[in-house]
């Protein structure tokens, strides 16, 4: 017994020797993401110990330690922190992404789901795939992304934002604006006063996913705003594990892509001294003065941002800040932007009660230059020098009336840099966006759960407009008491308030014996919107009162209310067949009691066919789904707040009343509608969802119709109401049907190189099918698209059986030796003698065909993208060049001369009859590919010994260039009228993005 006991000891001292000399003080390895790419900045900690280290730019460690090495964890933001036991010298592993990702949850209406049980049309873009660059309002993160959506920018201010259709729209005149939705908070489609576009008071850089939701099943969840479908922004959160400090700064400077083609100084010499009159000649100056270089400058943006986020004790956390600093092309035009972002998601009642806290704030500061400035350039005279001799009107050389007997000409355009100059228009918002989310796990019931989101989206906007008194653009233009009034000091204020509160009680049960499971969803949403004018009279530069600009009240209030009941169901069977419906009911203060109320159904079916045995097996296909899918959506963004009962509203200039010698403004009635009802929207949707040869190919497709009835439109006023001419009535319906494809592929799977492209198509087409009117055989529909250089000429139209918007113009007859338009000679189709009356449909501005194109590049440390874009069938009516390309926009004036578009030289249109400015001449196939964005980026790693710090660099150029046969500056405009657009810069960016550390 004794001696197996001395043998017994001697094993177990040998197996303890073993252990001691086995132990690992010193362990090595890789750390690599899914794709087996290098993890630079991973966090590797010894358990239970102090020492550790982070992986550098190729992925790499090495961690030592005076004690054996038993246990690692491995922490980075947006991947499953990870323990390994060490079992050796060397240890590699491949970190997980978190579930939460955006390639596996999307966020959805009122709650979020596993990508593959949707069973509706959504597309979600992630912070990685956004677009690069000088980005200051969200929408643009995503253009060129995402099949079905159109963003079109509203040119190239600062700040400036977009305009975003989704499927086409679906509306006339009201909006066709989608709803925007910040962490679970519907914000208001209304801009701010001082601010270039509301949108812009969010922080691009605190986005962490966009996600789109097009077809009607998945936006009638919010009904009666949803018609143009939903973008939900998902800003970032805390992450679990060691805080990690990110500083970011981006140094940009925009350039002028394209100027507009107008005569040089030497070219309008000739064409004066060839074509005008001996006074008209000796109206010519000697200099050479190329007006839009005069107004456009090289525009310098800086944008940084600061944030840390972490988690402290068991809460995550995150905060941000950050400063843009961006000016425009047009001198003088700035926008600054400090913004601060809090996240907080703490748990309590172990940890049955969830809770999600944001806030975000944003204060802007904006300098407005005269956009005029840029009409002007077009057209003042290219041989006048920008300062004349006299100290009159600041010095800057202005047309004087014939004889210079009164002074100024009124009629002939202002100096463009006078404009600018003399011009001091700024504003100032602020604006916050707060809720607060809980989330209480029932205790003593299964699967339920109460929710609740309380939030509040506010803005406030004022600012002020000087124009000195010497400025001809407001010289002598009011008279009181004798005295002539000139320049501007005036104000304006603004504040908007939007409430929110939501309460949804939700119930979900696993079915395991039959591999399914069920979830129902009931709620209750509360939305008061309120909006403050201050009224402020009207002031000449030292502050003296325009006679008869006092307003009758200090202020003007208009408030709107949504109530809405919500239910929501969705059914997995076997795991193979997905069922899904909702019902919203919608009430809104914008209708009359009668028609206040608003039923909007939805239902959608998905058959995971890839879960069927006979495709079980299938190695080469890794998912397909089929989607089915109907429902209804409201529209009644665009209207009035009280525009279904008589009101009255402050009149203007034109209608006031006069006692003894003073004028007063006064109350007049505004047109009502008291049957005006819901716009509805009917839309069908059927898709396919595709994953092949091990996930290197995915995608979907999507086929829809979208039907509006009860079409909110302008329609013409009975004579004699004593009303505006036209108002927003129910008045027909509109079709807009197509076909969508987005691609996905990964074409080079390597270790030192990966190649993946996103590729996107969309077909959509419009048709009205029924106007109010249409029965009347003198009624050709609603005329829209009012253009410059003739009185009230339009050159669209509303009507049945034709796109929205159609252009509606003469047919131009051509000479059939030179090919040239031959002036003021039409197609007379009546054969009536009379070819001006005979107006036809020629295309429309909304393109047919929208392409996205986005591959991704990488190679060991560096990183090669870039975005294109195109946009086929859309035309666009050149304003620029009907309006200023005759004869007469260089001679019509009297005492002065005017510039030329140099289409003048093609067409020798003398221009003294407006029916050549309805002309099919000046409506120009305006399809185009544009490359939005080329960039190029390195991820350098641990540069600085002994720092727990990753630095990436990245360039990039925006809009890098243009194909297209359009004539003007650039083709991509909404609603197609180009007058005198803004330049859209080409903007060269440098950045750098340093994750630090701190445990």
């Amino acid at each position: 017994m004794l001696k197996k006991l001395r043998q017994g000891i001697f094993l177990l001292s040998c197996l303890l020797l073993s252990v001691a000399l086995h132990a690992q003080t010193s362990v090595s390895g890789k750390v690599l993401d899914k794709d087996n790419n290098p993890l630079a900045g991973v966090q590797v900690g010894v358990k239970g110990g102090t020492a550790d280290a982070i992986t550098g730019s190729d992925g790499g460690y090495t961690i030592t330690s005076t004690k054996a090495i038993k246990t690692l964890i491995f922490t980075i933001s947006g991947y499953q922190t990870q323990t390994l036991n060490v079992t050796g010298a060397t240890l590699d592993l491949s970190m997980k992404q978190l579930t939460k990702d955006a390639g596996d949850i999307i966020v959805i209406g009122y709650g979020a789901k596993k990508k593959g049980d949707l069973t509706t049309s959504v597309t979600t873009v992630s912070s990685k795939d956004f677009q690069k660059g000088a980005i200051t309002s969200p929408e643009q993160l995503i253009a060129g992304k995402v099949a079905g959506v159109q963003i079109t920018s509203n040119g190239g201010a600062p700040g400036s934002g977009s305009v975003i259709r989704i499927r086409g729209g679906a509306s006339l005149n009201a909006s066709n604006d989608p709803l925007i939705v910040v962490d679970g908070v519907p914000l208001s489609n209304s801009g701010i006063a001082g601010a270039p576009n509301a949108l812009a008071l969010i922080n691009p850089n605190d986005i962490e996913t966009l996600t789109v939701l097009k077809d009607a099943a998945a936006t009638s969840i919010y009904g009666s705003r949803a018609s143009n479908g939903v973008i939900i922004v998902t800003t970032k959160k805390g992450k679990r594990g060691a805080p990690v400090l990110n500083f970011s700064t981006n140094v940009a400077v925009g350039t002028v892509a394209k100027k507009v083609d107008l005569l040089s100084a030497d070219e309008f010499r000739t064409y004066v001294n060839a074509n005008g009159t001996n006074a008209q000649r000796a109206l010519l100056g000697n200099v050479s003065t190329d007006w839009q270089d005069e107004i456009y400058a090289n525009a310098v943006t800086t944008d940084n941002g600061l944030s840390i986020s972490g988690t402290k004790g068991k809460v995550p956390y995150r905060a941000s800040l950050g400063y843009l600093n961006q000016q425009g092309l047009l001198m003088g035009d700035k926008f600054q932007r400090t913004s601060i972002g809090i996240n907080v998601s703490p748990k309590f009642l172990n940890d049955d009660l969830k809770v999600d806290l944001n806030f975000k704030t944003a204060l802007t500061n904006s300098n407005f230059a005269d956009r005029g400035a840029i009409g002007s350039a077009n057209s003042f005279d290219p041989t006048k020098t920008v300062k004349s001799a006299s100290a009159k009107y600041g010095s800057y050389t202005e047309w004087l009336d014939a004889g210079n007997v009164t002074g100024l000409n009124g009629l002939s355009a202002r100096n463009p840099v006078g404009l600018l100059n003399q011009r001091d228009n700024t504003g100032n918002t602020t604006r916050i966006i707060a809720n607060v989310q809980l989330d209480y796990k029932v205790k003593y019931v299964k699967g339920l759960r109460v929710t609740a989101n309380f939030g509040i989206d506010q803005s406030t906007g004022s600012g002020k407009t000087v124009i000195n008194d010497s400025a001809a653009s407001s010289y002598r233009r009011a008279v009181s008491g004798g005295t002539f009034l000139s320049g501007v000091n005036n104000e304006y204020k603004q504040k908007q308030t939007n409430q929110l509160m939501e309460l949804f009680v939700n119930y979900a049960k696993d079915l395991k014996s039959i591999n399914s499971k069920f979830d129902l969803q009931a709620g209750y949403t509360y939305q008061d919107f309120l909006t403050r004018n201050d009224n402020f009279a009207d002031f000449s530069f030292n502050k003296t009162l325009i006679p008869n600009s006092t307003p009758l009240f200090a202020f003007s209030e208009n408030q709107n209310r949504l109530i809405s009941y919500i239910g929501r169901g969705n059914l997995s069977l076997n795991n193979k067949y997905l069922i899904s419906a909702s019902i919203r009911r919608d009430g809104s203060s914008r209708f009359s009691p009668e028609n206040r109320w608003g039923l909007f159904p939805s239902a959608s079916f998905a058959w995971k066919m890839k879960e069927e045995g006979f495709l079980k097996n299938a190695d080469k296909i890794n998912d397909l789904k089929i989607r089915l899918s109907y429902g209804v959506t409201g529209q009644q963004d665009g209207i009035g707040d009280y525009d279904y009962q008589g009101v009255y509203r402050l009149s203007g200039n034109n209608s006031q009343y006069q006692f003894g010698n003073t004028f007063y403004t006064a109350l007049v009635p505004n047109s009502y509608d008291g049957v005006r009802k819901w716009e509805q929207t009917a839309s069908y949707n059927a898709g396919l969802d595709f994953s092949l040869f091990s996930n290197r190919i995915s995608g979907t497709l999507d086929f829809y119709l979208k039907n509006t009835t009860d079409l909110l439109s302008n329609a013409a006023q009975a004579a004699g109401t004593n009303f505006t001419n036209f108002f927003v009535k129910n008045i027909g319906s509109m079709e807009n049907k197509g076909v969508e494809l987005n691609v996905n592929t990964v074409i080079i799977k390597g270790k030192d190189v990966n190649l993946d492209l996103n590729f996107n198509v969309t077909n959509n087409n419009n048709k009205i099918t029924k106007l109010e009117n249409a029965n009347d055989p003198n009624f050709k529909g609603i005329l829209t698209g009012g253009i410059s250089g003739g009185t009230g000429q339009t050159v669209q139209i509303q009507s049945v059986g034709s796109p929205r918007s159609s252009f509606y113009v003469n047919k131009q007859i051509y000479d059939r030796v030179t090919g040239k338009p031959i002036e003021n000679v039409f197609e007379d189709f009546n054969r009536d003698g009379n070819p001006n009356n005979d107006l036809y449909k020629f295309y429309n501005p909304d393109p047919t065909w929208l392409l996205g194109f986005s591959p991704n590049l990488g190679y060991k440390k560096w990183n090669l993208n870039f975005v294109m874009r195109a946009n086929l069938g859309n035309y666009v009516f050149n304003n620029v060049a009907s309006s200023a390309g005759t004869n007469n926009s260089v001679f019509g004036g009297s005492g002065f001369i005017s510039n030329a578009h140099r289409s003048l030289l093609e067409t020798n249109f003398i221009g003294t009859s407006s029916s050549f400015m309805i002309s099919d001449y000046y409506v120009e196939n305006a399809s185009f590919l544009r490359m939005d964005n080329a960039g190029l980026s390195y991820n350098a790693g641990t540069l600085v010994k002994n720092w727990k710090a990753n630095f990436r660099f990245n360039a990039n150029v925006q809009n890098v260039f243009i194909v297209s046969n359009y004539k003007g500056i650039d083709p991509e405009i909404n609603g197609g009228i180009d007058n005198n657009i803004y330049v859209r810069p080409r903007t060269f960016n440098f950045g750098v993005n340093v994750d630090f550390n701190l445990k």
